[in-house]
């Protein structure tokens, strides 16, 4: 049995595939606690659902587009996310039988978690936490160096200070932006850690604007693509289930 917050079919919001229909499997449970989180009500909220309902679902979500697909993949796209979906010991085998149905898959994860028992089909996101979130001690670096070309690697910087350290880096690992692409996100510090025992920003961070970090990424050549969250463009972003 997996814990399950939510599933809901929207446009994929972030990364390469952003834009396209993608059907959303959100898993309950995180290990961390990232001051900017704004998925915190899936710590604890779900229910329990086997693999077989969750495949089902998806099955149920994927017949309405008949087969449609786009650069040779079958839509609604699938994502795997969290809270954090490698806290939960069935991760893997969801994974593999979402694959083996032959739905591109996408897993989100925090960065912070083995990831091994993926399987090789899984198309990774994986989150380096950036010093605002207040969890950057809980990143494995060394996960990004059995990455795939397919996979990618995103960082959510809100200050100077988070910039400064993602240059850092990937200076320091400078094979990174050839062998994956690497995604760069903005976020608000002002509004960081609104309860549900979140992290604080620490102290000394000097917030952003989204425009700094654009213009930033310009004037340093980074070779990096710069996203923005589009389901919170479209929708409000209480709005659930978007």
């Amino acid at each position: 049995m997996i814990r399950i917050n939510e599933m809901f079919c929207s446009l994929q919001g972030e990364s390469t595939f952003a834009g396209l229909p993608c059907y959303f499997i959100r898993l309950s449970g995180c290990n961390l606690r990232c001051s900017y989180c704004d998925t915190a009500y899936a710590f604890a909220e779900g229910r329990e659902v086997s693999i077989e309902e969750i495949l089902r679902e998806t099955a149920d979500a994927a017949k309405l587009w008949h087969g449609a697909g786009v650069s040779g993949h079958l839509l609604p796209l699938v994502e795997v996310t969290g809270g954090e979906p490698m806290t939960q010991k069935e991760t893997p085998e969801l994974l593999r039988r979402l694959c083996a149905g032959g739905y591109t898959v996408l897993l989100e994860t925090n960065g912070s978690l083995e990831l091994d028992e993926v399987d090789g089909r899984v198309i990774k996101i994986v989150d380096m936490k950036a010093p605002s979130s207040g969890e950057s001690s809980k990143n494995l670096p060394g996960i990004l160096e059995k990455l795939k070309g397919s996979d990618e690697v995103k960082f959510v910087l809100g200050s100077w200070e988070d910039y400064d350290w993602m240059k850092n880096f990937l200076r320091e690992r400078p094979r990174l932006t050839e062998r994956c692409t690497v995604l760069v996100s903005w976020c608000d510090l002002t509004r960081a850690a609104q309860g549900q025992g979140l992290k604080p920003v620490p102290a000394g961070h000097h917030p952003v604007s989204r425009r700094w970090l654009a213009e930033a990424i310009l004037r340093d050549c980074l070779p990096v693509r710069m996203q923005v969250q589009l389901h919170k463009i479209l929708w409000e972003e209480t709005e659930r289930g978007r």
